[in-house]
C-alpha cells in the first residue's frame, strides 16, 4: 500500500457519520468488498481481512455505534517477513451476524460470498458517499500523485464493480474497469476526478495535499519547459553560428573576403572575430551599428554566396 493510500485511509477511518443510514451504508460496503461468511466452531461468522489498522478501528466503531455489537468481535494479527501486518476481524454469534446482514441488506451466497440485496441502502447522496468511503477503506488504494494519478477499488466480482461504477457515475465520476487476478478493478485516473472523489469521501486533508502536489508539479513542469525551450534555442543559435563561420571561412579560403562588398566583408570579419556572439551583439560591432534583422540579412547573403561557390566547384 502506498504511503498516500495509508494517509487517505487514516483520514477516512476518523470519519464517523452521525446519520444511521450512512453508517449502515459504509458497513455494507466494507463487508461487500472484503467480507465473507465462514463457520467458526460450527457457528456462522462474518470475517474481514485488512492491512490497515485504522480500518479495523473504524469497523469496530461503526458496528458498536450502529448495532451495539462489541463482545461478538475479535481480531487477530499476522506479521509478514517484511514487517507488514494483516488484521483478521471476526464477528461471531448467530444473532449478531443475522442482525448485521439484515440491517445492511446483505445476503450470503455460494461459498460464503457477500452480496447486496437491491439498492435501497444507497438511496441518497449521503449514503452513497458513505458507501464509497467504506469501499475505499476495504478495497481501495491510490498511487502517490507525485508519480501519477491512479485510484482504484478491488472488487470481488462484476456485480460489485457495476454497482460501484454506478455510484461513482451518480456524482459524475466516470471510472474504468479491468480484470486482474480473478478480481475486477474499478479505477479512476483523472486528477480532477480523483480530487473530487476524495472530497466526496470526506478526506479534505488528502484533497489539500493532492492539490499542493498538483501545484508543485505544474510549477516544476513549467520550469522544465522553459529550460528545455531555452536549451533548444541555445542549441539552434550555436548551430547557426557554426554554419555561418563555416560559410565565411569557405569564402575566405576560396576567393578571399576582400572580393566581397564592403558591408558583407565587414560582417564576415566581425562574425569570425566574435564566433559565439548573438546577432544583436554582432550588430553593435559594425560601423555604423546594425539591428538584429540587418545582421541576419547580411549573414544570410554570405551563406547564399558560399552555397553558390560550392555549386561552382562541383561542376
Amino acid at each position: 500500500m502506498s504511503s498516500f493510500s495509508s494517509f487517505v485511509k487514516e483520514e477516512l477511518s476518523g470519519v464517523i457519520p452521525e446519520a444511521r443510514n450512512q453508517r449502515v451504508a459504509e458497513l455494507a460496503a466494507v463487508l461487500l468488498m472484503d467480507g465473507r461468511m465462514r463457520l467458526e466452531d460450527g457457528e456462522p461468522a462474518l470475517e474481514i481481512v485488512t492491512e490497515h489498522s485504522g480500518t479495523v478501528r473504524k469497523y469496530f466503531t461503526l458496528l458498536e455505534k450502529t448495532y451495539k455489537i462489541e463482545n461478538s468481535l475479535s481480531v487477530s494479527v499476522r506479521s509478514s517477513g517484511g514487517g507488514a501486518k494483516t488484521y483478521t476481524v471476526l464477528m461471531t454469534g448467530e444473532t449478531a451476524v443475522a442482525a448485521v446482514l439484515q440491517g445492511c441488506r446483505l445476503s450470503v451466497e455460494g461459498a460464503g460470498e457477500i452480496r447486496l440485496k437491491g439498492k435501497r441502502l444507497i438511496y441518497d447522496s449521503g449514503s452513497r458517499q458513505a458507501f464509497l468511503r467504506g469501499a475505499f477503506l476495504a478495497g481501495g488504494s491510490m498511487t502517490d500523485p507525485e508519480k501519477f494519478y491512479h485510484l482504484e477499488f478491488v472488487c470481488p466480482d462484476e456485480t460489485c464493480a457495476g454497482l460501484l461504477r454506478e455510484v461513482l457515475a451518480s456524482f459524475d465520476i466516470s471510472a474504468g474497469k479491468v480484470e486482474r487476478k480473478k478480481r475486477v478493478i474499478v479505477y479512476v485516473k483523472d486528477s480532477e476526478r480523483i480530487s473530487g472523489l476524495l472530497g466526496l469521501m470526506e478526506a479534505p486533508r488528502a484533497v489539500l495535499k493532492m492539490e499542493e502536489i498538483l501545484v508543485y508539479k505544474d510549477v516544476r513542469n513549467g520550469i522544465n519547459r522553459q529550460v528545455n525551450c531555452e536549451a533548444a534555442n541555445l542549441l539552434k543559435s550555436v548551430s547557426a553560428a557554426t554554419r555561418q563561420r563555416e560559410d565565411i571561412e569557405y569564402i575566405r579560403d576560396s576567393v578571399g573576403l576582400d572580393t566581397l562588398p564592403e558591408p558583407l566583408a565587414e560582417m564576415a570579419e566581425v562574425r569570425l572575430q566574435f564566433p559565439d556572439a548573438p546577432l544583436k551583439d554582432l550588430g553593435q560591432h559594425l560601423s555604423p551599428p546594425v539591428g538584429k534583422s540587418g545582421v541576419n540579412h547580411r549573414l544570410r547573403k554570405l551563406s547564399e554566396y558560399a552555397d553558390e561557390l560550392r555549386g561552382r566547384r562541383s561542376i
